[in-house]
């Protein structure tokens, strides 16, 4: 089983951020913590060359960039899949693509 390389862009990494100084603001720093090291552990399981996820179809723009789109508790993680890496590009509440 191959994996690829994982590239995070700024966009995806500052929403985990945000997402987690949310969490924090409201008391709870360690929840806030285990959120992003989940995260990345989600991201870093994509690499799996034998996994492919279907075509985005959230929004024209997604499809237009031909994302990959998969789901991570509450969130969607758009990302380009490509031979030797995949590139992470956003991290979206799913709430707010509907």
């Amino acid at each position: 089983m191959g994996k690829r390389k994982v590239s995070i862009l700024e966009t995806a990494a500052d929403a985990v951020a945000d997402i987690a100084m949310f969490i924090e603001s409201k008391g709870m720093p360690e929840t806030a913590k285990n959120f992003v090291d989940n995260a990345f552990e989600f991201f870093e399981k994509l690499s799996d060359e034998m996994i492919e996820h279907k075509p985005c179809n959230y929004t024209n723009l997604w499809k237009c960039l031909d994302y990959r789109c998969v789901t991570y508790k509450k969130y969607v993680v758009a990302y380009l899949s490509q031979q030797n890496e995949i590139i992470i590009c956003d991290f979206v509440a799913s709430k707010l693509l509907k």
